[in-house]
């Protein structure tokens, strides 16, 4: 068996969509496990009311087709299933054709998910899933030549994801430009995991130096995205580095997940021979031609013409975070953390079986599957699954209520103890029958310092700072019109 050609690709496009088809796999539980609650025909937004309003060509869907529950959750377990297929490699058995239209399969039903998803599908890891999912539709299976001009494609999505969140820091929080965003970054992310109170009592100084070494992987390495041979794996060695340190300081979803899995375009068949003793099946692919040379062709050029806005966004002084400019998430723009919020605020939602919400009444505190609550309770791991409703409680701390639309739904469906709202939460206190009301308090949270870990065991601090939501029953008339007005039904 001879030995793979200078700067070959067959192995980084082995791994590449080995790895990303394990994000599609996790995209699709999380969606098989939360949609229908979120966003079904009883979700919190509910999917046929907003269907009625939103124009097909704003957001294609085969959800436009059919939209029933059912339907919903066969698209999402199917996502799944064809998931497993081309992380087994299974879907490459057969040949390209095969292997093109479950990648394919794959792009349309997560895109179907993202464009009625609405803000729980808001997140810049959907858009980049999709433009990484389509891009690895015309890569080919394992016995053909892997294109280097697509591997090239996953360089540039790798550099706007971290030169734009590069950009957006340096133009954002003056905490980035006086190296003091990671004094409060580890406790004001969204989902801090077991680690992150460590991470948070490290030395000013250290964390500092992790600021310096934010802009430098973010600003200066992504041009070495565009090298080769070494320099290139070098660049993609330290985003990898960086990737996971910020794996193990805290819950970002898929994020950095699909960051690594688009980083390993860096790194050609020789750089990783080194540590995967794999070779193709032929000594050589037959070269590209024909009708997939015009294929090749015809996306990059496309790719090119969309890369337009995403570039002059990049460069303008009001640089969006994260936006796609067409409906199908072809070409989009990523950052990151542009501003980090120095004091961190949590809904907490109670309820109480009183008839009246008196002083006297006793209140019940509903727990999350990750988000902070109770202070004593370990942080958890939860990445790269995505735990959507406790992203929201996260945003939905930072403003009025009125900016949640979602948020007087599921205070109607814990009033009725809703099976589908129930299994998006940890805790129930209300087991046996629904609360007569339930209200919302913000409450400031902190890490707790060593010695106050030490004496009382607690990971937070937290005081009780204002009165999200006032008491409310299903038994209020004015409660159930605007439940009624947002699309919601008993």
């Amino acid at each position: 068996m001879g030995t793979a050609p200078r700067h070959s690709y067959w192995l980084t496009r082995l791994c590449f969509q080995r790895a990303l088809a394990f994000i599609y796999f996790i995209a699709f539980l999380a969606t098989a496990r939360q949609f229908g609650a979120l966003v079904g025909e009883r979700g919190l937004l509910p999917l046929p009311f907003y269907l009625k309003h939103a124009p097909f060509w704003s957001g294609p869907s085969l959800f436009y087709l059919h939209s029933s529950d059912a339907f919903t959750a066969f698209v999402a377990w199917s996502g799944v299933a064809l998931s497993v297929l081309a992380l087994t490699g299974l879907s490459e058995r057969f040949g390209i054709w095969l292997s093109t239209a479950v990648w394919s399969v794959l792009w349309l039903f997560y895109l179907s998910f993202v464009n009625v998803g609405q803000v729980f599908y808001g997140f810049g890891w959907e858009t980049m899933t999709l433009e990484a999912g389509f891009l690895a539709i015309f890569l080919g299976s394992s016995r053909t030549r892997a294109p280097a001009v697509l591997i090239w494609l996953l360089r540039w999505v790798l550099f706007r994801l971290m030169f734009g969140a590069g950009l957006i820091k340096l133009r954002g929080d003056d905490c980035w430009r006086d190296l003091t965003c990671m004094f409060h970054h580890y406790q004001t992310q969204p989902i801090p995991n077991p680690l992150s109170w460590y991470f948070h009592h490290l030395p000013p100084l250290a964390h500092k130096i992790e600021t310096l070494c934010t802009h430098f992987v973010e600003i200066a390495v992504p041009w070495g995205y565009f090298a080769a041979g070494a320099a290139a794996s070098a660049a993609g060695a330290l985003t990898v580095l960086f990737q996971v340190l910020l794996i193990l300081s805290g819950n970002l979803s898929w994020l950095n997940y699909l960051t690594i899995t688009i980083a390993i375009s860096c790194f050609d068949d020789k750089a990783l021979g080194r540590f995967l003793p794999l070779r193709p099946p032929a000594a050589t692919a037959p070269p590209i031609t024909g009708a997939r040379w015009w294929v090749l062709a015809v996306y990059t050029g496309l790719v090119a013409v969309l890369s337009v806005a995403p570039v002059l966004n990049m460069i303008s002084p009001r640089q969006m975070m994260n936006a796609s400019f067409e409906p199908f998430h072809l070409v989009n723009t990523y950052g990151a953390f542009g501003s980090v919020t120095q004091r961190r605020t949590e809904v907490i939602l109670e309820g109480t079986d009183h008839a009246v919400p008196s002083a006297g009444a006793v209140w019940k505190e509903y727990g999350f599957k990750a988000k902070p609550g109770d202070v004593r309770r370990t942080l958890p791991v939860v990445a790269p699954y995505h735990l959507r409703l406790d992203w929201l409680m996260w945003f939905a701390a930072m403003s009025d209520w009125r900016h949640h639309p979602w948020i007087l739904p599921l205070i109607g469906r814990l009033l009725q103890n809703d099976p589908a709202t129930l299994r998006l939460i940890a805790e129930n206190p209300f087991p046996d029958h629904p609360p007569r009301f339930i209200r919302a308090t913000l409450y400031g949270y902190r890490f707790t310092t060593p010695g106050e870990r030490k004496a009382t065991g607690d990971l937070w601090v937290r005081e009780a700072l204002v009165r999200y939501f006032p008491p409310v029953s299903l038994e209020n008339g004015d409660f159930r019109n605007v439940l009624d007005e947002l699309g919601w039904r008993e």
